[in-house]
């Protein structure tokens, strides 16, 4: 069985299982490799944090197709857990949503989530959203379902309606939306725990998920509390973004008044501690095992 056939596998049964499923957004693959060391059960590949990480700007559709795919792709690449991606709209009308899903189940991603916010896009949480016609999110879910080669590589559906419209047509639309063949369902910012009973009491049967915005609309929960309401899936799309920065301006403004960083060593990996989790004893074990002097060695001796 291929890796990729293994996270998507995974993925689809935590989603279905009883245990609520513990996801990071990881803005590069180092972020990505801490979250999996530290007990995450999958990593998700997100726009806001792909924009903040490598372009250092907002989550306004600035990220594109191809950035968003490497990023993806590198973070797949580092680590052995699953990654669910942001494929955001889709990048455009039906064949443009159709390359997307190939892209991204070929590179190893577990799923993707569409959505119907008109582009350019911006965080779920951000102020003067719009969302497109309904129909054109069920167009995209449709032909993503007929080009996916895999049923389990899963297709969310997420709206922004709650902001535009109001909670009952954000329910309308994901019902449209599963209709139309989602097997995931996602409605960004709710308000209230009396909102996430409204949704669960929606899609009884439905894996669903939370998303967990530091500063955001929707109230900080447990995860414990969300499982209890009956959602699979919480992600955490911009904590590990906010404390890099945090540590970081943290850090450079110490050693511009303090003309060192030694004051911040205890708040750091050592250097010992870091090329060990980033895998350097591996990559010296292979130099050493594919020298040519081992190697000629090993040769003469089947000779």
């Amino acid at each position: 069985m291929s890796k990729a056939q293994r996270m998507r596998q995974a993925f689809q049964t935590m989603a279905f299982g009883t245990e609520i499923m513990k996801m990071f957004v990881a803005p590069d693959a180092l972020g990505a490799k801490i979250a999996q060391r530290n007990g995450a059960d999958a990593v998700f590949a997100a726009g806001y944090a792909t924009a903040a990480a490598n372009l250092a700007l907002p989550d306004r559709g600035i990220a594109d197709f191809g950035l968003m795919l490497e990023k993806c792709r590198q973070i797949v690449n580092a680590i052995d857990i699953p990654v669910f991606a942001d494929a955001d709209t889709g990048y455009g009308d039906l064949d443009n949503v159709a390359r997307t899903v190939a892209s991204y189940e070929q590179i190893g991603a577990a799923g993707i989530f569409l959505e119907d916010q008109t582009w350019p896009k911006r965080c779920g949480h951000m102020a003067n959203k719009a969302v497109e016609p309904t129909e054109v999110l069920e167009a995209k879910i449709r032909r993503a379902v007929a080009t996916r080669k895999h049923s389990d590589f899963l297709i969310m559906s997420r709206t922004d309606a709650r902001a535009v419209y109001g909670l009952d047509e954000a329910i309308a639309r994901s019902k449209r939306y599963q209709a139309a063949g989602a097997d995931l369902v996602f409605i960004e910012a709710p308000r209230s725990q009396a909102e996430f009973e409204q949704i669960h009491a929606a899609f009884p049967d439905t894996p669903l998920m939370a998303n967990m915005i530091e500063g955001g609309q929707t109230p900080l929960m447990a995860t414990q509390d969300l499982q209890r309401l009956g959602f699979r899936i919480v992600v955490y799309p911009t904590a590990m973004t906010y404390t890099t920065a945090y540590a970081e301006e943290h850090l450079v403004q110490t050693m511009i008044k303090e003309g060192t960083t030694a004051s911040c060593e205890d708040q750091m990996m050592t250097f010992e501690r870091f090329n060990q989790f980033v895998g350097l004893d591996d990559v010296n074990g292979r130099e050493a095992r594919y020298a040519p002097e081992k190697m000629r060695t090993e040769l003469a001796q089947r000779a």
